[in-house]
């Protein structure tokens, strides 16, 4: 037990001092299966997430429109690959997290649980939810496990691009039609409230926030981001000429942020719990996918298997 706390109290020296972390260097259990989750989560989230923006790629308006959508969604099978190599430095394997993602036992972000219903909704999952993302990604560039913080620089840059092309899009619909302004804000109005939950539940309510902020794989607290992307968004909002779906949201001069209305948490959990509006028709639709693709992974790892076997392969 003494020899166990001391090791971990020098592992903890070492996150102090902020040295990364590395692969093959000793680390607690409980610290890597933290990792795991974590990162396994993003990385599903990350392919979930190309299932509400992909069945809009036949339907963009514009040839320019498609081109910017379609690689918007490679760059999110990307992500999940970047992270998915993260997770395995870990000693897991990728067929064991995708596994459980199929079988329902791994989460993913709640945010693709909600219907893409018009165009303006792939304008406000660029600008609100990779908004929320990237606000939330950044300090993990800086996070105490080195591969995780490597993979999420490339991962950030992309989801920048991902954010510009969504407030691009609102804002053509902004100074558009009457009819393409409400449907910009028909879409703010159906996506603002589920950014917000993006984050996480209240501090008071995350039973990992403590632990991981000492670990420094979280460097900043669910509620605190929050703030920071509603004081980044509401401007935004306002340049567009679109009304934030609050009453209760009001500039506070003392706090030097904005003050705004409460969240429905019991919606962010009953979408936890896989009833929000779309969680079936994603399980189902990836299911799908991961079954319809197993000719090509087949394929792969014969071929892999042939390459290995030829005379002078490397071991």
């Amino acid at each position: 037990m003494r020899d166990m706390q001391t090791a971990e109290a020098g592992f903890q020296a070492r996150i102090d001092e902020g040295v990364k972390i590395e692969p093959k260097d000793a680390m607690p259990d409980a610290y890597r299966q933290t990792l795991v989750r974590q990162i396994s989560q993003h990385a599903h989230s990350e392919i979930v997430g190309q299932l509400p923006e992909g069945n809009w790629i036949g339907r963009a308006p514009t040839l320019q429109r498609k081109a910017i959508l379609l690689a918007k969604v490679q760059d999110e099978a990307g992500h999940g690959l970047y992270l998915y190599g993260a997770a395995e430095t870990l000693g897991v394997s990728r067929e064991a997290l995708i596994e459980d993602l199929l079988a329902g036992k791994a989460k993913y972000s709640s945010i693709f649980n909600y219907p893409t219903l018009t165009w303006a909704d792939i304008g406000a999952i660029g600008w609100l939810v990779d908004g929320a993302a990237i606000m939330n990604q950044i300090p993990l560039c800086r996070c105490s496990y080195g591969p995780y913080a490597r993979a999420m620089v490339r991962i950030c840059k992309e989801e920048s691009f991902h954010q510009r092309q969504g407030f691009d899009l609102l804002l053509a619909l902004a100074r558009g039609s009457a009819a393409q302004r409400a449907m910009a804000q028909d879409a703010l109005n159906r996506w603002w409230w589920p950014s917000l939950m993006m984050f996480g539940p209240p501090d008071e309510q995350s039973p990992h926030t403590a632990q991981s902020a000492a670990w420094k794989i979280k460097l900043v607290t669910n509620d605190g981001l929050r703030q920071k992307f509603v004081d980044q968004t509401v401007p935004q909002a306002e340049f567009l000429g679109l009304q934030v779906p609050d009453p209760a949201l009001r500039w506070n001069e003392a706090r030097g942020h904005y003050d705004f209305g409460p969240i429905a948490w019991e919606e962010f959990y009953q979408v936890i719990r896989g009833n929000g509006p779309c969680n079936r028709d994603r399980m189902n639709a990836r299911r799908r996918a991961h079954a319809d693709g197993a000719w090509v992974r087949e394929a792969a790892q014969a071929h892999a298997a042939k390459q290995r076997a030829r005379p002078g392969a490397a071991a």
